[in-house]
């Protein structure tokens, strides 16, 4: 079954909150409420849906300082990789899967931006936090970054099959969400032939 993926504007940001729906339950999985978590609630709210599990793409306080505002409002779970939220209610790692209704997330371990960094798989899409964004890719100069992971991180993305929607954890390109196959022509990162190139471009 194909979820719908409904991508939330932060209010006063400009990261993107996600729902994941599945159509036939109307339960969701809600990523990254940012700031501003009244922006994912108002759409839970207007569409009368069951909010299972709130996840986080990475521990960066603009992604999830809403999360306890969430969870007090609908009883949703907490996941995240605990390297970079301690506290949760599922732990999740390389090869993680949630069930929201009938639809099956995977979850990919993509250090580089953090030590945690998660991408969500639901079918035909990634959600990419700040691994990748549409045109560029995450910053690596963090404390806990990894440059040369995040390369890495970026070529595991790059081999998914072209027609993959990608929805980022930032309004950072020239659209707010693209394809694997626009990402492999019109990303410079993930063009890079080698690591070498990319820790010139990145960190250069």
């Amino acid at each position: 079954m194909i979820p719908e993926i409904v991508q939330i504007p932060v209010a006063g940001a400009d990261n993107f909150s996600y729902l994941v729906i599945c159509p036939q339950t109307g339960k969701a999985l809600g990523i990254d409420p940012g700031m501003s978590p009244e922006s994912m609630l108002s759409v839970i709210r207007s569409r009368d849906l069951t909010l299972v599990i709130l996840a986080n793409t990475h521990g960066h306080r603009d992604h999830i300082a809403g999360n306890d505002e969430i969870l007090k409002a609908t009883g949703a779970k907490l996941a995240a990789n605990t390297l970079d939220v301690p506290r949760v209610d599922i732990a999740l790692n390389e090869g993680s899967q949630l069930q929201i209704g009938e639809i099956m997330v995977n979850v990919l371990h993509t250090p580089g931006h953090t030590p945690g960094s998660l991408v969500f798989n639901p079918p035909g899409a990634l959600i990419s936090g700040d691994t990748l964004f549409v045109t560029r890719c995450g910053r690596a100069d963090f404390p806990g970054s990894d440059p040369a992971a995040l390369y890495h991180s970026l070529l595991r993305l790059a081999a998914f099959p072209p027609e993959t929607k990608v929805f980022p954890g930032h309004d950072y390109g020239p659209k707010p969400q693209s394809t694997i196959a626009f990402e492999r022509e019109h990303n410079e990162y993930m063009k890079c032939p080698d690591l070498e190139s990319f820790l010139k471009l990145r960190m250069g």
